[in-house]
């Protein structure tokens, strides 16, 4: 595959893409393999997708293991959850032959009937989400497939902590008690929101205690971030300065997705045989800004205007704390009450997010953006 920018923003393309997390690699390499569930926690856009990728791209791993990603970041119930799994699970058996994907789903009793095939003979996940009736009853035919595989399997589940806000009120429950009784599977739980995947894991009256290993995410290194872009720039006959990308990292705080983008702009912005420097780092920021301008414009507007206010409010602090105390309350000429009430609805609405007691704008272009109106 021909890569125009090396600076991938979206998805995994392959080693040489990725930036460092050795370490992590191993120490995650290591847990799973050694039939050890784990739950991997980071804030969102750190590159903990990514490295899930990575780690089941190493040959132990690919070579050893039929292995499954799931995201279930957009999914609202246990319905969903077990929609959202099987198509996974599908999608990645798929490419390993018809003996393998056939077990699955003769296993899947239940929606063998509502499978469709391609042209090619190969099966489609064509389910409709309402044809999963009786979800618990779903779940156990999965988990009778991942039990029975010819290979140990490695599910991860992205963005785990969802489950809490779902209606059924014993979903840990029912995941856990199917989960302790499978030998040939291996969980990881990814999770962005660390208060709630502690809630899930730490907690010792909730179904997940002690049932997993835990491991955090930090920034890349920002020297290993210097001679990764260095390289790639070269690769392409261009270079850049190691002010710039250390100007990047420290302005982004390392956080993996807004150091690849700004990157990706400078690098399209640069010619061949020309160095990169820090002083076009601002045109290639506004480049991104100005790109994704009418979307700004489209989450404002659905937006009441207390929630904007508070955005706002938010969006100057950049790091808010003690958002209900008189100094926040009078700078900004809010009250508790309408503080309390807009941050509920921008945190349901993905707009900020809080972690140890701490209030972000979950997009940082977005915050770049509102300070400019």
């Amino acid at each position: 595959m021909s890569i125009v920018n090396p600076f991938i923003t979206s998805g995994y393309v392959s080693p040489h893409y990725f930036c460092d997390r050795v370490e992590e690699t191993s120490l995650l390499t290591s847990i799973i393999t050694n039939g050890n569930h784990v739950a991997l926690i980071s804030p969102r856009r750190l590159g903990k997708t990514g490295l899930l990728y990575h780690c089941f791209n190493q040959a132990t791993i690919k070579d050893g293991f039929y292995t499954f990603i799931v995201d279930i970041y957009a999914t609202k119930n246990l319905q969903e959850f077990v929609y959202e799994l099987g198509k996974a699970i599908l999608g990645s058996l798929k490419s390993k032959g018809r003996k393998v994907w056939e077990l699955f789903l003769y296993t899947l009793g239940s929606l063998r009937s509502s499978i469709s095939f391609d042209i090619n003979g190969n099966p489609e996940w064509g389910i409709g989400i309402g044809d999963i009736s009786v979800p618990e009853a779903t779940l156990d035919e999965i988990f009778t497939y991942l039990e029975q595989a010819d290979k140990t399997c490695l599910v991860a589940i992205d963005e785990f902590q969802s489950i809490i806000n779902y209606p059924e009120k014993n979903v840990e429950a029912i995941l856990r008690s199917r989960i302790q009784k499978c030998r040939n599977v291996c969980f990881v739980y990814a999770g962005s929101q660390r208060h709630m995947m502690s809630e899930i894991f730490v907690s010792p009256s909730r179904p997940f205690y002690q049932s997993t290993r835990l491991m955090s995410l930090g920034p890349i290194d920002c020297d290993q971030y210097v001679v990764f872009a260095q390289n790639l720039f070269r690769e392409y006959k261009k270079d850049i300065s190691r002010d710039t990308i250390v100007a990047i990292y420290n302005r982004y705080e390392g956080v993996t997705w807004y150091v690849q983008s700004v990157l990706n702009a400078l690098f399209s912005l640069t010619e061949a045989g020309s160095v990169c420097t820090l002083d076009i780092m601002e045109a290639a920021i506004k480049k991104i800004i100005d790109q994704q301008s009418f979307a700004y414009e489209a989450l404002l507007y659905q937006l009441p205007p207390k929630q904007k206010e508070v955005l706002m409010a938010l969006c100057k602090e950049s790091k808010a704390q003690n958002v209900t105390s008189r100094p926040f309350l009078q700078r900004y000429k809010l009250t508790a009450s309408t503080v309390q009430a807009a941050i509920k609805g921008l945190l349901e609405k993905d707009f900020i997010t809080h972690d140890l007691g701490t209030y972000t704008l979950y997009d940082q272009f977005f915050a770049q953006w509102l300070l400019q109106q």
